[in-house]
Order: C-alpha cells, then sequence, then structure tokens
C-alpha cells in the first residue's frame, strides 16, 4: 500500500492526517468516514523526505520551546519638554 497525506479542515482548524491506502479516493474516503463534519482540502502522496523537513502538525514534536530574546521592549512614553 501507498501512504498518503490528507488535509482536511473541520470548523476553523486544518489538519494533515497520513494514512495508508491503495489509491487517493480511497485515503480520502477513510478519512472522510473518521471525520464525517470534515471538509477534505487536499490528498497526495506522501513524501517522506519533504515531510521529514517541514512535518505537519501530527508528526511534529509537542514541546514548544519559548524563544529568548536578548532585545528589551521599547518605551512608547513621551521624552520630557
Amino acid at each position: 500500500m501507498t501512504t498518503y497525506t490528507v488535509g482536511l479542515r473541520i470548523l476553523t482548524r486544518t489538519k494533515a492526517l497520513t494514512i495508508e491506502a491503495e489509491d487517493a479516493l480511497l485515503a480520502a474516503l477513510k478519512i472522510k468516514l473518521e471525520n464525517p463534519e470534515a471538509l477534505i482540502t487536499y490528498v497526495r502522496k506522501s513524501n517522506r523526505r519533504g515531510d521529514r523537513r517541514h512535518p505537519h502538525e501530527a508528526l511534529q514534536n509537542k514541546e514548544v520551546t519559548q524563544p529568548t530574546s536578548r532585545l528589551q521592549p521599547m518605551c512608547m512614553e513621551r521624552a520630557p519638554e
């Protein structure tokens, strides 16, 4: 079987799911059965190299680190006259 990536939208959220299927239509139908309220936006063959470089939400590590910045916030006060 081939691996497909199916993009879908549920209300205002978008998702990309990876599924194994015989063809693209079956992949879309399998996702639609699991999520009947979803709107299928695209179906494509999974690109292992590209998906590793730019993983969609389901493949990303859930830990999010806050970037550290050395810059101080600018003060918006007016200078004394």
